[in-house]
């Protein structure tokens, strides 16, 4: 089957998404995107349902009826960026969506409005095409950049119950991803005494409580490592301190009374997350035993490993599309982070692949691109993917 795609619309709408600064910050939001999105949807003749899932926070989510009895397929992607950063550092305006040398340039550009344009018009030219088994469902959802507030409420949704399988549009450069690296976030407060500089033995420093704790992460990081191996498409496992605070540099001279240590954590399977948290919890307290502080944990975030099998017909279809549209043999990997996909498999049990247009390494960075060909090439292999997993 032939399928209509409108090649020269989902450059455009890329676009136009791309030109709409809906970074994940305070006082920004996807509100300009999702009204677009949800405007392009019913300029088909679909009926997008709008959530508010936050303030300001919408997700939009749109189900086409293809006609004839069959399974239901989702796409999905978020309509979140990350901030532009240090403008110096940006050769083209991060809002321009500027096309040069067959690329498409702009915050957003590959992570990951390309994406959600190539997703919307697949399911268009799926279609105009004619009368299809099944549906498909289509959400653009919020907050992917930040706490997943987005794929966390449509997961608790009767829509998200009825879906089969669902294609997460993200940056993967060719790459079906069939695995997504587990993530727990853990905040330690190590808490002692104050003190004056001059006078240490009347107080507890928390800072050599941190010290002794990084570099007890550390040893962690390799005895699990070489424990675990290094995984075929997601690596290796880590630990990394992101956030040492503690103290204030006006006063040099004050032991102060707390420190807090930031860790994000990313596994592979094989790594149980209960145990890595209680671990961490151990090491923290021996970390300022010696000194008389403290530690209290908090998870701030906990992700699973995901994982889906080469074989199931959802990668199934996505591998023979690929093969159909780009003339090359399918090429297997894993999302290094997590996607919404984690979201949807745990708190709803979809099976989840990723695929999608851009570089699975160019996102977050400066003078961020997807090519054309990219946008092009992926939406018609989602179209074929779609057809052939809803007819399987």
């Amino acid at each position: 089957m032939t399928f209509p795609v409108d090649e020269q619309g989902v450059v455009e709408l890329t676009r136009a998404l791309v030109r709409l600064r809906t970074v994940n910050e305070p006082g920004a939001g996807e509100v300009a995107a999702a009204e677009l999105v949800a405007e392009t949807m019913r300029g088909f003749g679909w009926s997008p349902e709008v959530t508010e899932v936050a303030p300001g926070r919408p997700n939009v989510v749109a189900v086409v009826d293809g006609g004839l009895p069959g399974p239901t397929l989702m796409f999905e992607g978020h309509t979140d960026v990350v901030t532009e950063g240090d403008l110096d550092r940006w050769s083209v305006d991060p809002y321009g969506a500027e096309i040069r040398d067959g690329k498409l340039y702009g915050r957003g550009s590959a992570d990951m409005k390309s994406g959600v344009a190539a997703m919307i018009h697949a399911t268009r030219a799926l279609q105009l095409a004619g009368p299809f088994p099944g549906k498909v469902l289509v959400g653009a959802l919020v907050d992917e950049e930040g706490m997943m507030l987005g794929a966390k409420h449509f997961a608790t949704t009767a829509q998200a119950a009825g879906v089969d399988g669902a294609i997460i549009c993200e940056p993967e450069e060719g790459e079906i991803c069939t695995s997504a690296k587990g993530a727990v976030r853990i905040r330690v407060d190590l808490l002692g005494a104050m003190a004056h500089g001059a006078m240490p033995q009347h107080g507890r420093n928390p800072v050599v409580a941190a010290g002794r704790l990084l570099a007890a992460l550390a040893e962690e990081q390799a005895s699990l490592q070489a424990r675990h191996g290094t995984h075929e498409h997601l690596g290796d496992f880590y630990i990394t301190p992101t956030v040492a605070v503690a103290g204030s540099l006006s006063q040099i001279n004050v032991i102060p009374a707390r420190a807090t240590v930031a860790i994000d954590i990313r596994t592979i399977p094989g790594v149980e997350h209960t145990a890595l948290v209680e671990r961490v919890r151990e090491l923290a307290v021996e970390a300022g035993r010696p000194d008389g502080v403290t530690a209290e944990l908090t998870v701030v975030d906990d992700r699973p490993v995901v994982e889906i099998a080469q074989d199931h017909p959802l990668v199934v279809a996505l591998a023979g599309a690929h093969e159909k549209v780009a003339g090359e043999p399918a090429r297997y990997g894993g999302v290094p982070g997590a996607t919404d996909g984690t979201i949807l498999t745990r708190d709803a049990g979809i099976p989840t692949v990723v695929y999608g247009p851009g570089g699975k390494w160019i996102a977050h960075q400066a003078d961020e691109f997807v090519e054309v060909d990219d946008i092009v090439r992926c939406t018609h292999v989602y179209a074929e993917a779609a057809y052939r997993f809803l007819s399987s």
